[in-house]
């Protein structure tokens, strides 16, 4: 890895006395696959659109490259490629004439070869219109035209919407090709298997705020376990007098099923004195996991 290609120090924006996001520290590694993942409103589309420089932040910056993002956005936009969540294009264009346009704003000397190869990758007639293009078709041309220049970074905000699952699998192909080939990669979503499938790195934004930064695969072997419990006796969590004991799921009757951050020996030993039908320790799933931040 290389030097960062975002920091974010400190940024907030706020919306009148609405919040949008606050106090936010990030950074993103060249060559990076970064997940910046959270429930809609939580913030991800206005750390975006600070990036881009659509709007302009409350408080703190942000560097792209080592440019601000406020004063020096012409240098910035110039290498990087955006896939908004909603595509709206030129309807009047065809695809062939809307990415030639699209390709005039950057210094591309394969342009021409470039649209080929990518509308050949997604199947994706160059002769039709927008105005005639499904949703999954416009957001195809929405990713091939951040694309065209081979941009140094690629910013996703929620990406595969209206693609089918055979598209997105290849767009995801895609996004390996372009990684290995040196763009840094920052994916904003709320779909958490997209994050899993395609992220080394993910932050996890709730109410304005990251919660958490964390590699993918570490995260998965965080000491935090889902455990499930039938007692022989109706009991309640706050009863067995253990520490650890974090987001319960289930607390019904007999069963309980809680996430559990302390020493498994001491919940055996604290178990043992209860009369149990049977007991599940398990690695919880990487949803699971994002769920108990969220709470």
């Amino acid at each position: 890895m290389g030097s960062n290609i975002i920091e974010i120090s400190n940024l907030s924006k706020y919306y009148g006395k609405a919040r949008g996001i606050e106090d936010i520290n990030l950074e993103v590694s060249e060559g990076d696959v970064f997940g910046f993942i959270g429930p809609n409103g939580a913030g991800k589309s206005t750390t975006i659109r600070i990036l881009l420089n659509l709007i302009f932040p409350t408080g703190g910056n942000a560097k792209i490259f080592g440019l601000d993002v406020v004063k020096e956005s012409k240098k910035i936009k110039s290498q990087i490629g955006y896939i908004p969540s909603d595509a709206n294009l030129y309807d009047k264009m065809n695809v062939r004439e809307f990415l030639t346009y699209c390709i005039k704003f950057y210094t591309v000397t394969n342009g021409e070869q470039r649209i080929r190869e990518l509308t050949d990758w997604f199947e994706l007639d160059v002769r039709r219109k927008m105005a005639e293009l499904s949703m999954g078709n416009k957001k195809k041309v929405s990713i091939i035209q951040s694309l065209v220049h081979s941009p140094k970074l690629l910013i996703l905000d929620e990406p595969t919407t209206g693609l089918d699952p055979l598209m997105q699998s290849k767009f995801f192909e895609l996004l390996r090709n372009e990684n290995k080939n040196g763009t840094t990669i920052f994916f904003s979503s709320h779909v958490l298997s997209e994050v899993q499938t395609i992220c080394k790195k993910v932050a996890i934004i709730k109410d304005g705020k990251i919660i958490k930064v964390e590699d993918i695969d570490t995260l998965r072997k965080k000491q935090l376990k889902k455990v499930g419990i039938d007692f022989g006796e109706k009991i309640l969590v706050e009863n067995l007098g253990l520490n650890g004991i974090e987001s319960i799921t289930s607390n019904t009757g007999n069963a309980i099923e809680f996430m559990y951050s302390g020493n498994t020996s001491e919940l055996i030993k604290c178990l043992s004195t209860r009369k149990i039908e049977n007991l599940v320790i398990e690695e919880p799933t990487l949803e699971e996991i994002f769920l108990h931040y969220y709470k």
